[in-house]
């Protein structure tokens, strides 16, 4: 079964061709894995980057989603095939359903995904923003393996239930905006494991999710937070810093549906 790279580049807000080098530059420092989305309208950009690093593709764990308007069974297998035109692509390795909302159905959706896979166009199927009994439906309904669940997950927005749920089933929970923004500076216990630590709340909060397991795709566009964000999955936390983290009680959801 497919498994994802630890650590990410997200490339929402990567819009131009200026913005989306920060690709090149994540792959060819060491980056594996680049995320991407229809709604994000920047699938092209990141393509072209993609190609223009110095690794093959096949070394490249490429990711991206279908919109909340396109999940009927045509239309899935329609955008799918736009996206990867975009991207440059024959194929993306994790193509995930975005958002379980429109014109999301779970028998038709799920077999376009399906058919997807088992066409090449698609290594590996995942979905994101679910709850448990959406999870429920997915897994009961699918052929392919789920290989992810993507949601948002950050100190200030924890679903340990989520978690279990995917340790449970044997898929890997991604966390997008796993910065929280950048509001992790202002989390006290993040800021004191930091501290602790010599290093930085954004290198805490990454090592935090990595340390349960989680794979986590921060956005960034300067080299030194590439660089900041791929070593901070080498941070060790102890048993300590992770529960202090656990505890924090206040809670900011970013993207709510």
């Amino acid at each position: 079964m497919t498994t994802v790279p630890r650590v990410g580049l997200g490339t929402m807000g990567l819009d131009t061709p200026a913005e989306a080098s920060a690709v090149t530059t994540a792959l060819e420092m060491g980056y594996r894995h680049v995320d991407t989305a229809q709604i994000y309208e920047n699938e092209a950009v990141v393509g072209d980057a993609v190609a223009a690093a110095d690794v093959t593709r096949d070394e490249v764990f490429l990711a991206t989603k279908v919109w909340a308007d396109s999940l009927g069974y045509d239309d899935a297998i329609r955008t799918t095939r736009e996206s990867l035109d975009r991207l440059g692509t024959d194929f993306v390795d994790l193509l995930y359903v975005h958002r379980p909302t429109a014109t999301y159905d779970p028998p038709e959706t799920l077999r376009a995904f399906d058919d997807l896979v088992d066409d090449g166009l698609a290594r590996g199927v995942g979905v994101s923003n679910f709850t448990v009994p959406e999870l429920d439906d997915a897994l009961d309904l699918l052929d392919a393996p789920l290989v992810a669940h993507q949601t948002e997950y950050h100190p200030l927005f924890q679903r340990p239930a989520l978690l279990d749920y995917a340790d449970e089933h044997g898929y890997d929970v991604v966390a997008y905006s796993p910065l929280a923004g950048g509001r992790v500076r202002e989390v006290d216990e993040v800021v004191d494991v930091a501290e602790k630590h010599d290093t930085t709340p954004e290198s805490v909060s990454i090592a935090w999710l990595v340390a349960k397991g989680v794979c986590v795709i921060p956005k960034a566009s300067s080299e030194t937070h590439l660089r900041a964000n791929l070593r901070a999955s080498d941070l060790e936390l102890d048993a300590e810093d992770v529960a202090a983290i656990d505890s924090v009680e206040t809670e900011v959801e970013l993207y709510p549906e």
